[in-house]
Formats: C-alpha cells, structure tokens, sequence
C-alpha cells in the first residue's frame, strides 16, 4: 500500500547554473559545497526540514510545518544574499525557490506526486534569489509571519491540470532590507539610549554610562537574553517605532527613556514597551540625588524584571545589582573611560587608559576599571598602535591579574583581563579559561564572546570560535564593531583549510570597516594559499600600506598560536602573497 501525506514541499534551484559552470567550474563547485554545508543545511536542520534529495543544482525538501518552509525559504536567501556581496557578480550562485502544500506520495526515501510537481513549477517562476508559494501556501501564513506578497497570478504549469495561481514573496522593504531576527525562546530586551535632558551636551557621557550600567545588569540574569550596548546605541538620536527596534533586534521587549542631571539630583524616567504590539507595560520616574545613582540603577533593573519575570529568584536578582564600586568620584571616571573607549580611535583609547587608571587611584579594589584598562592595551595591540610594546605588555599583563584577582565575579574584569593575557601577553591558556569564567558569570557579555571565539581559533578550534563569533553577532546584530567578528570567522575558517570561505567573510569585514588590518591579512593568506596569487598580492599591498613595519619574522610577536601548524599555514599564505621575511 503506498504511504500518502500532506506536506509543505521546498524545491529549489540554481539561476544560469550552465553559465555559471562554463565562466569557472571548480569555484562553482566549491562555492555550491560551501553554501550547502555552513548556510543552507543548517538553515533546513533548523527548521525541521528533511532532504529528500539533491541534484548538481538543486535540491528537493520537506517540511511538516508551511511556516518552517517558509521561514527557511527566506533566511536561506537572506543569507546568500549576504554571502554574496564580496563575490563578483559574474560568479555569484543565486537559487531560485518554490514552495507548495500538498497530498504527496511516499516510496522508500524519495517523495512524488503534484504536490511536489507543482513546487518545482513554482520554483522555475521565481526571480533569481526570490522565492514563489501557491496560493495555499500564502493562504496557511498569511498573518503569521512578517512577509507580504505580490500576486503573480494564474499560471498554466508544464503537466499541471488545473491553473496554479502564485504568489512572490516579498519582505519589507524588500530582500535586501535588514532581516527580522528570530525572538529567542528566553524573555529578550534592547535597552535603547536614554535622552539626555540636562540641557548640557558634557552630561551625554553619564546618561549614556547609567544605560549601560543598567544592561550590564540585566544581562546578568541568565534566563535573559539582551542585546548588547553597540547595537542598541546605533537607535540613539533617531525616532524609530519600537515594533521596527523588536524585529531588527530580534526582542520582545524594549526598555527607553529620559535622564535629567541638575546639580546634585538626578531624575529618571523609564518605559518599558512589548515590542510586538507596541503597548506599554509600564512608565515609571526615579529621583534622587548623585549619591542615590547605584539606588537608582537598581530600581530600575528590578522593575523591569519585575515587569517581565516576577517570578525570577531573589539570589540572582541581587547578583544582578551587585556593583564594582561605591565611589562616585571613581564611577565617573570610569563612565567617562568607557565613553572614550567606544570611540575606537588611538587617542580616544589613550584617554580612556588616563580615566581607568584615575578610577583605579580612587578605588583600588575596582576590578572592572582594571579590566577596561587592560583592554585598552588588546585594542593598542590590535590596531598597531603600541609604541613601547615591551613595556605595554608588561603593563597590560599586570592590569589583567588585578583585575582577574579582583574580580572573580565580575565578567567585565574576567573578561578584559582574560584576554590581554591570551592576546597580548600570549599566555594562551590561562587567559581562555578566565574568558570562559567570565561567560559563566554573564552569558550576554559580547566582549566575552567575542574574546572567546578569538582565542579559540588561537587554540586552533576554528568551528567552535565560528560559534561563538556568529553568537556575538545575534546578541549585537546592529554592532557598528561588527567587522571584528566577521574578520573573526575568516581567521578561523583560514585555521581550518576553508581559504574560499575565509575570502568571503575577510572581504565582509573590509566591506564594514575599509581599512581592518587583519581582515587584509586573512585574505592575503587566504587568496594565496587558495591559488589567486593577483587578489593575494592586492591585498597584500593594501596591509604593507596599512603596516609597513609589518614582516614574517615579527608575525610571532603579534599572534599566539597553541598549535605550530597553524603558524605554518598563516606565514606560508602571506610569503606566497608577498609579506618580505
């Protein structure tokens, strides 16, 4: 007896595939493999889609759920979309994609009837990098997923009966538009910058430091999850609806408000908003006086909690308040610090190391100003600007075990102390395990993810820093610092043998920031040890630009690798690209 089922179906392909074999067959191939394996078969696993079979060019799939189906469908563009952007236009892969519901019929693995032949009708209607739904599909998702369509009409399909009337997919604002993300399963916030109303631009530093202060608390709580700082301050100074915030941070609740210094006292007004409708779950104002702040921040952490998980623990509630300092002379600092740290340039990092050394001064057990300081010295490092690097390691090195010794509970200090002694001080090992103390003290850190995807590709652990870079990217989708991640995941992928996918992402992160040095190693080596001697050597020339003192024989000192191999690999990519020994 033959099984029979209903089913949503996925039938995709690739545009101009015969084209795209005939200008380059072997970069074909391997691009088609990459695509497959880190994009497309996770996407299909992640929804709960079943293979049923794949073609040179194509591939045929199965979903219980139309809403997975579809879901899938447009991450999978989404994503080529993305992956597609440093790749000439010439070369790039783009699929075709249908989707139908329908009575299919079952024999061994493989499945058959209209159902399935009128998905792969659907899928030669589609525009390259678009997807085509029945309309039964548009029907079963209308109102359940954030996506319009555009009615193509009634199509007679090649030894389809009846008319098939389709329907084009269309997100808002188009495929190119920023995706909505996935709201995590865990209540998820975004605590967006609050305005400044002291009338005194000097004050931006404080209110900006009192937000911040309130994340950093709130991402404590573990069942939380909340986007970090980088990306929430990109909404700073523009009016942008709450509901648009929540889908392209991908949280169901966003935190804002107003901060008002004058003189001695300090007003709060907050609001917190379900970003899915919009509405408000509550307003409140919070006054006192400067000595109040720690107070102040406080209430405001617990009320949200509140609002969102009453029935939270009180243990990790208190955890969650629990601050560095109660010297407001040394928090200031500390504020102002951190405010010229995120201007991410050579002497805004030089003032921020001036402000963490004077909140160290004021309050010597203050292990988070320890752990931003050694920080400025992994951000020096990073960008070249080191001008006594013996000294500065020495200096770094001591900042980072203060800050571990003070800190044991504090993932800011674990976090900048942990990586200064991995990255500049090369103690590889010891620094990864205070990394991973401080994702256990808080599992929303960025910084901490961030660190922790570097130094397991410097422990040559390519696929689990890929994880941990691609996490940093969810907990700051927006970040304007995302090049450090994605510049992350070409190292990795080069530690691992995957030069194409190294190019790929390396040139991501060029794309973002123009002028990121490693990013122009990666791909040099990369491109290199791939056989493009010419892209190799362009690249190579813009880092010698970037780095003229750069050269294989200092490579040791600015790099630590656990594994010999992956030294080997790195400087054999670059002498092949033209780094002088």
């Amino acid at each position: 007896m033959v099984e029979r089922r209903l089913t949503a179906i996925l039938a995709a392909d690739v545009a101009g595939y015969s084209r795209l074999m005939g200008v380059d067959e072997e970069g074909t191939l391997t691009q088609l493999k990459s695509h497959r394996a880190w994009l497309i078969d996770p996407k299909i696993k992640e929804h709960h889609g079943r293979t049923v079979k794949t073609s040179g060019d194509g591939m045929l799939v199965e979903f219980v759920s139309v809403v997975d189906a579809v879901r899938c469908a447009v991450e999978i563009q989404r994503g080529m979309a993305e992956r597609n952007t440093p790749v000439p236009e010439k070369n790039r892969i783009e699929f075709r994609i249908g989707i139908n519901v329908g009575d299919i019929m079952i024999d061994g693995g493989d499945i058959f009837g209209d159902g399935v032949n009128v998905a792969a009708r659907l899928e030669g209607l589609a525009d390259p990098g678009g997807i085509c739904v029945s309309m039964r599909v548009q029907e079963d998702i209308q109102g359940k997923l954030d996506f319009t369509f555009e009615d193509a009409g009634e199509h007679h399909l090649k030894n389809i009966a009846r008319p098939i009337r389709a329907y084009r997919v269309r997100l808002v604002g188009g495929l190119s538009s920023p995706p909505s993300l996935i709201t995590p399963e865990k209540p998820s916030i975004a605590v967006l910058p609050f305005q400044n109303m002291s009338g005194d631009a000097e004050q931006e530093y404080f209110a900006d430091g009192v937000v911040e202060e309130v994340i950093t608390a709130l991402s404590k709580v573990k069942s939380f999850f909340v986007i970090a700082r980088n990306s929430t301050f990109t909404y700073k100074g523009r009016a942008v609806d709450v509901r648009q915030i929540g889908r392209e941070l991908g949280v169901r609740y966003v935190l804002e408000g107003s901060i008002r210094k004058a003189g001695t006292r300090v007003r709060i007004m907050g609001q917190l908003v379900d970003a899915a409708t919009g509405a408000h779950l509550w307003a409140e104002r919070f006054e006192g006086t400067l000595d109040d702040i720690f107070a102040l921040q406080d209430e405001i952490t617990t009320s949200v909690v509140g609002a969102i998980a009453p029935s939270l623990e009180h243990a990790e509630i208190e955890r969650a308040k629990r601050k560095s300092t109660e010297n407001l002379d040394a928090y200031d600092h500390y504020l102002r610090g951190t405010a010229s740290l995120y201007e991410w340039t050579s002497d805004g990092t030089s003032e921020a190391l001036r402000h963490f050394k004077k909140a160290i001064e004021l309050d010597p057990a203050y292990a988070s100003a320890y752990g931003l300081a050694a920080w400025c010295f992994v951000w020096r490092k990073v960008n070249g600007w080191m001008t006594d690097s013996e000294r500065e390691i020495r200096e770094a090195t001591a900042l980072a075990c203060r800050a571990i010794e003070l800190g044991g509970d504090d993932a800011v200090a674990l976090t900048g102390g942990g990586y200064a002694l991995a990255f500049v001080a090369h103690e590889l090992e010891r620094g990864a395990a205070f990394i991973e103390q401080a994702l256990t003290v808080n599992p929303n850190l960025a910084s901490a993810w961030y660190a922790s995807g570097y130094t397991k590709a410097f422990l040559g652990k390519p696929d689990e820093a890929i994880q941990r870079l691609t996490h940093v990217i969810r907990l700051s989708p927006r970040d304007p610092l995302q090049f450090r991640a994605l510049g992350g995941i070409a190292f990795a992928h080069l530690i691992a043998g995957r030069y194409d996918e190294s190019c790929l992402w390396a040139e991501r992160s060029l794309q973002q920031r123009p002028n990121y040095l490693a990013a122009f190693r990666d791909l040099a080596a990369s491109s290199a040890l791939a056989g493009r001697l010419e892209e190799a050597r362009d690249a190579m020339a813009k880092l010698r630009e970037l780095s003229p003192q750069m050269r294989l024989s200092n490579l040791p000192k600015w790099l630590p690798f656990r594994r010999s191999e992956d030294f080997d690999r790195l400087a054999t990519g670059l002498r092949l690209a033209g780094l002088p020994e």
